[in-house]
């Protein structure tokens, strides 16, 4: 009688742990799907568990679903306002979603995006996304509806504040979308050049550092060990929200092992490109000059 009592119960006392551990395994594993189905019908039978709501959202994210990503986190703005990450993900999930619809209708949610992401950034001081998505933001829209490369400077000085390694690189960032590529040069090569760059381990971490960094070593000929590191690291753990394609880190990494002078290793890059993408010029392209060098 006691080991039916502990057997029926235990399911009950440890129904919240082991869930969650199933939802997270799913995740890493990359299967979106299935953990959705999950988390649906778990919030279906606890609407008010904030947790779920944001793996749901986060999962609908992964499977570029943004207007059902939208649902779950409105749900978590409008329950916690004060949260600065569901600002920040419900902002970032409303600006993908305008990339995506036409110039127009993304006009109307602009004011949206922007709201949302001030929101967190003035909730959370040292919230590196937000200031992220901001200087992207600024960057990207038209002056006539809000952009502004001085309002991008400024969320970049203050990622520089939190991480210098962000900072560089939002800088570069800027001054390259502005075709201003002398000034973009000297942040990127500050980036590559910081000492820590492979020590990043805190909760800030973007995946993407390690793309743009990868970048920057193909692109300039620099530190090339490093840029190699870098592209592996992001090609190991991409995911949707990453938005840059696996396909140009292969790119990235053909052209690292070309300026390497290893052609084999170069070919097998170029090829896995083309394979992820068969209509991709630039791989197309690469691979061209990539043939023509010498063995």
């Amino acid at each position: 009688m006691k080991k039916f009592l502990i057997a029926f119960f235990c399911p009950f006392l440890l129904f919240g742990q082991s869930f969650y551990t199933e939802v997270d395994a799913l995740i890493e594993d990359k299967k979106f799907m299935k953990a959705e189905q999950l988390l649906a019908a778990h919030i279906n039978k606890h609407p008010d568990d904030e947790k779920a709501i944001e793996l749901l959202g986060d999962a609908y994210g992964s499977q570029h679903k943004w207007d059902s990503a939208i649902d779950q986190y409105k749900v978590l703005v409008e329950r916690h306002g004060n949260k600065a990450e569901y600002h920040y993900k419900y902002g970032g999930a409303l600006g993908i979603k305008a990339t995506k619809i036409s110039k127009l209708k993304a006009l109307g949610l602009v004011g949206e995006v922007k709201k949302s992401l001030l929101k967190a950034a003035a909730l959370d001081m040292d919230h590196i996304e937000t200031r992220w998505a901001l200087v992207e933001l600024y960057m990207q829209l038209p002056a006539l509806v809000g952009g502004s490369k001085k309002k991008a400077l400024k969320y970049a000085n203050e990622l520089q504040g939190l991480s210098k390694l962000d900072g560089y690189l939002a800088k570069g960032f800027i001054y390259e979308y502005d075709k201003e590529l002398v000034r973009a040069e000297k942040y990127h090569k500050m980036a590559i050049l910081d000492g820590n760059v492979l020590k990043i381990k805190n909760r800030n971490e973007r995946n993407t550092q390690y793309y743009q960094l990868g970048k920057i070593a193909a692109v300039y000929n620099l530190e090339l060990d490093k840029g190699e590191k870098c592209l592996l690291r992001y090609i190991k753990n991409h995911s949707a929200k990453d938005g840059v394609s696996l396909a140009w880190a292969y790119v990235r990494l053909a052209q690292i092992y070309k300026h390497k002078g290893s052609k084999i290793m170069a070919l097998k890059w170029i090829d896995k490109a083309i394979t992820n993408n068969p209509n991709f010029i630039e791989a197309l392209d690469e691979k061209r000059v990539i043939t023509s060098l010498k063995s």
